[in-house]
């Protein structure tokens, strides 16, 4: 039996701590090893025996949860997952946790309806698990090794739209404009920095899906849109696809590329979990093998599970260029690994070629020979 993933919960409201010890040891992959109300009697329980993973409040009474996060990388690295109410005010917050070294955010559970607190399960479990893969500054655990097993049903992005079929003329057509569809998680927000970062303003247009709660996607695309040299928002339903422009799905809604013409959109949407994921890396690029083909590229990168590992697979055989992120700069070998395993990714390449890959398939007509090459990189 594989060993079980203990994790030290560290939050000042008892209600909290007790919600989360129920939600977690509900998964029989984790075991909830101790609960402390503040950063100094987490501190004793660490200084007694190192968790695999730490949830972490924000705010909390002698010492606030960022600085406390920053010790423990400073110290004693270990994956820590941020842990915070439902609040815009607070999403800036996050994004300095991000910035600190946390491997993931999470909302803290609530009990409105039945079907919140099962998608809460299901989230909280999974990023627990995602952070016991992390790579820092040491070697991952097999990716194979804890697998999700939440009690939600795994829906397929057949839940959003139907599978794509032999391309039609008139929805592949060729365009002169291309769109970069990338998807990511766990350890993706500073690696979708790093990437954008590199990108010059008049990059193609990009859409992401990077696995965050609601209210955070907007928060991390101001800080992106202040750091690179394209524009970044959180996309809006009906958002236009424009050369250096970089739309982020809002959390907690699909985004769906459309087609207008010879033009693209996002369409922003409801629905249920896809890929165990809302916003799911499979529902963006199954609307892109639908309504791109060879007009799109799509990239898979850092991330735990298999979402978009089937769509990335449905975009090549759709025509478009595929990318994956190489797993020795990943942070969690997982989402690529899948679609690498699936056939579904043409080119292999570490973090620190993918913009460059960007530009260079943005500058190149689609359906030329080197649009075509394909292989590790």
């Amino acid at each position: 039996m594989p060993k079980q993933i203990r994790v030290l919960i560290v939050d000042d409201s008892a209600t909290v701590r007790q919600t989360l010890k129920s939600i977690l040891e509900s998964d029989p992959d984790i075991e909830v090893m101790g609960a402390a109300a503040d950063p100094f009697a987490a501190a004793r329980l660490i200084s007694q025996e190192a968790p695999d993973v730490i949830t972490l409040d924000v705010e909390m009474p002698r010492m606030d949860g960022i600085s406390f996060l920053r010790k423990i990388m400073s110290q004693h690295p270990i994956p820590v997952v941020m842990c915070s109410s439902l609040a815009e005010d607070g999403s800036e917050t996050l994004m300095q946790a991000l910035e600190a070294g946390a491997v993931d955010v999470i909302l803290k559970p609530r009990i409105d309806t039945k079907q919140f607190l099962m998608e809460a399960h299901v989230r909280i479990c999974d990023t627990v698990k995602a952070a016991a893969q992390c790579r820092l500054g040491a070697r991952p655990r097999p990716a194979t090794q804890h697998q999700s097993r939440g009690p939600a049903p795994k829906l397929t992005a057949d839940a959003m739209m139907p599978a794509p079929h032999a391309p039609a003329g008139g929805a592949m057509a060729r365009t002169t404009e291309k769109v970069i569809c990338i998807g990511a998680s766990t350890g993706g927000t500073e690696a979708l920095r790093e990437v954008l970062e590199q990108l010059p303003a008049d990059s193609p247009a990009i859409v992401i899906v990077q696995h965050m709660p609601e209210s955070f996607t907007a928060a991390f695309a101001r800080r992106l849109d202040g750091l690179c040299e394209v524009t970044v928002k959180e996309a809006q339903d009906g958002d236009a696809m424009l050369r250096g422009r970089v739309l982020i799905a809002p959390g907690n809604r699909h985004a769906l590329l459309q087609r207008s013409g010879a033009r693209y959109h996002v369409a922003v949407k409801d629905g249920p979990l896809v890929s165990r994921h809302r916003p799911s890396v499979d529902v963006l690029f199954r609307s892109a093998a639908h309504c791109a083909g060879s007009n799109a590229v799509g990239i898979i990168m850092t991330g735990m599970g298999d979402d978009g590992a089937n769509g990335l697979l449905e975009m090549r055989n759709a025509g478009a260029y595929t990318v994956a992120q190489n797993e020795e700069s990943c942070i969690v070998f997982g989402m690529p690994k899948e679609a690498i395993a699936r056939g579904a990714a043409m080119k292999v390449i570490p973090l620190n070629q993918i913009a460059r890959e960007i530009g260079r398939l943005g500058t190149e007509p689609v359906g030329s020979a080197r649009y075509q090459e394909h292989g590790n990189g």
